[in-house]
């Protein structure tokens, strides 16, 4: 029986039931529905139920996928997770390159969808209210008429943020760990990270949910790379400590 949670897969599965066709299924179908349940959240209730709300709403959505979907896929649906799990060999490299394609597709599907329903408001306009990308200065959260946190503010809150989401990733579903509550652990980081990065830059801490608003909110193309290079810098330092705290041998595959 397998019990994994962001992280390995073990037992029965590990033996071969579940193939890699439907490994990148459910990475693809995970990240449509974190994206829908937390950017549908932060676009469709957020001035309703404020930043606390969308950073619960995306930790409460992590939380059942890892449950759901983890001894299935693990349960990445994030890149830089993934890159973690990468450079420990928990997963290897055309596996990997995989779930960040199919991470890559759910989250443009879950966008698209978010904005499909966001029209139907006919006030909605997607040049002034968008889709809660994530962006700095004149395109980041700000007060009207001010410009938000630069870019070094964005730097140090994704690495920092995702390299600790990463690292609790990493550690709690190691296979010494108590993988029953891994579940509850990640998708309380994962709300905990965002209530930190919303005010500075909306929260990427996950290329692919960047990904999932650039397209439908005007200017955000332009710093979309920074939301792809900096959460994967996290992603690599949360494996590096992880390795450096816990060992490297550590893992499911060894």
């Amino acid at each position: 029986m397998a019990i994994a949670a962001g992280g390995v897969v073990t037992g029965d599965v590990e033996r071969g039931e579940v193939s890699l066709g439907r490994k990148v299924a459910a990475e693809g179908v995970g990240t449509f529905l974190l994206v829908f349940g937390g950017v549908g959240t932060a676009v469709l209730a957020g001035s309703r139920v404020g930043a606390l709300g969308v950073s619960l709403a995306f930790g409460f959505t992590l939380l059942c996928l890892a449950y759901a979907l983890g001894r299935v896929s693990g349960c990445h649906i994030n890149p830089a997770v993934t890159l973690g799990h990468l450079l420990l060999g928990r997963i290897r490299v055309v596996a990997a390159a995989l779930y960040v394609a199919a991470q890559a597709v759910g989250a443009l599907v879950g966008g698209l969808l978010v904005f499909a329903v966001a029209k139907g408001l006919p006030d909605y306009r997607r040049d002034t209210d968008g889709l809660a990308a994530n962006g700095w200065g004149e395109y980041g959260p700000h007060a009207a008429g001010k410009d938000g946190y630069g870019l070094g503010s964005v730097i140090v809150v994704e690495v920092v943020m995702t390299a600790l989401l990463v690292l609790v990733v990493l550690a709690v579903t190691d296979k010494v760990a108590d993988t029953a509550l891994a579940g509850v652990a990640i998708g309380l980081t994962l709300a905990l990270t965002n209530l930190v990065a919303i005010p500075v830059d909306n929260a990427s801490i996950n290329p692919a949910r960047s990904l999932a608003s650039a397209p439908f909110q005007e200017d955000a193309w332009g710093q979309l790379w920074a939301f792809i290079v900096f959460p994967l810098i996290g992603g690599a330092i949360g494996a590096l400590a992880y390795a450096g705290i816990f060992g490297a041998k550590r893992n499911g595959r060894d």
